[in-house]
């Protein structure tokens, strides 16, 4: 019972002020030896683990870059590529994976995702929630 109990303790740790971390931008801590990036995307905040499922690579601390599609005509051939306006991508500096930085979904294969911590703001503060 008592390992159940310590399983499910958690602990708020203090990130910055709101006003600290520009829209569009983010900040890397470290709590207790793991990595945390803060998202701070349309005056909302995102906070995930500083490890890229696919092998490690340091993804919170890569480019933030529109998600690019191809378009294509009725006979699938290309019409270009553009970018879309609503999609924000965090890109992995080791391999080039790209996941949204809002769900932590791969662009590619949905079930592949960021580990993300739970975000709580309070008198002008954010917040990440982690386990104690």
């Amino acid at each position: 019972m008592v390992d159940q109990l310590q399983a499910t303790r958690v602990k708020e740790v203090f990130v910055a002020r709101e006003a600290d971390i520009a829209d569009g931008e983010r900040k890397v801590i470290d709590i207790d030896g793991v990595e945390i990036g803060v998202f701070h995307v349309d005056r909302a905040f995102y906070a995930w683990r500083n490890d890229c499922p696919h092998q490690g690579g340091p993804v919170c601390q890569g480019r933030l870059m529109k998600r690019v599609e191809e378009r294509l005509d009725k006979d699938r051939r290309s019409l270009g590529i553009h970018y879309v306006d609503d999609a924000l991508n965090i890109v992995c500096p080791w391999h080039g994976y790209e996941f949204d930085v809002r769900t932590g979904r791969h662009a590619g294969l949905p079930s592949m995702r960021l580990a993300g911590c739970p975000v709580r703001l309070r008198d002008g503060e954010i917040y990440v929630v982690v386990p104690a």
